[in-house]
């Protein structure tokens, strides 16, 4: 394991996200300029409202983390009232108001497993929890982006069609495999070795397409497109957060009972 302190591992991998980021920025300034000629375009101009929105993400995200557990805190706590509001304002329409509630406590319950990831004391680990947040949310987050790439660039066949139509089976296993690749690159921030974190990244993509599914399939029984319009380019918190929240307790738990 890395002997880095927390903050200079997030610091490293929030610079490559940086990198990232920054070439993104310029690609859909190149498309910008020489495919759409500066005139309106609903594809680039998405994308490039998502960029936008990435970096505003990653900077809070980023300050957060770096003030340790205080930070992730907080910032959990703000993201559990978005979501539990957006939730409960989009379905209260089409259910019992009631239900609605419930249901919407039971995302935001999903969703706290991962500051919950702080109080596990893996052995070797201790004081190190913030770490497996971030890798948490860097390789759900990855994984959503990078099958929507992979859908842009080879999608064909739609996979769900009648629940989510943009998603498309190249874009899920060439989004999920690449996001798996990318948690055992990240196996140093880790108590896991190179193949664990594999598997972990694995569980976590897996887990994030189904809720990313069983979010799609909420709004569309709902009749909206969004959970929100909070977040330019995304949509709502919860848009944004479905595959984390999915996620978070099935890796809670798999920490929990293979490493404590």
């Amino acid at each position: 394991m890395n002997a880095a302190t927390p903050q200079q591992q997030t610091l490293e991998i929030y610079a490559g996200i940086g990198v990232a980021l920054l070439l993104a920025t310029l690609v859909g300034h190149k498309l910008k300029v020489a495919v759409a000629r500066g005139k309106r375009h609903d594809v680039i101009d998405n994308l490039n409202a998502r960029i936008r929105s990435w970096w505003v993400m990653v900077a809070v995200t980023g300050c957060a983390f770096l003030l340790g557990r205080a930070g992730v805190t907080v910032l959990f706590v703000l993201l559990c009232a978005l979501v539990l509001r957006e939730f409960v304002t989009v379905t209260s329409a089409r259910v019992h108001h009631g239900c609605a509630i419930a249901t919407g406590f039971v995302v935001v319950l999903c969703l706290a497993h991962a500051p919950a990831l702080l109080v596990l004391d893996v052995s070797g680990y201790e004081g190190r929890g913030v770490m497996l947040i971030v890798f948490l949310v860097v390789v759900a987050q990855a994984g959503d982006v990078l099958q929507y790439v992979w859908g842009k660039l080879a999608g064909r066949r739609r996979l769900a069609p009648s629940v989510s139509p943009s998603k498309t089976w190249a874009g899920t296993i060439g989004g999920v495999a690449s996001a798996t690749v990318l948690g055992i690159a990240l196996w140093w921030i880790t108590p896991f070795d190179p193949w664990r974190a594999g598997a972990m990244a694995l569980a976590i993509n897996v887990m994030g397409f189904i809720g990313g599914l069983a979010s799609s399939a909420i709004k569309r029984a709902c009749g909206v497109k969004d959970w929100g319009t909070l977040i330019d380019g995304h949509g709502g918190v919860l848009d944004r957060l479905d595959s984390v929240a999915f996620a978070a307790p099935v890796f809670f738990h798999l920490v929990r009972l293979g490493w404590t």
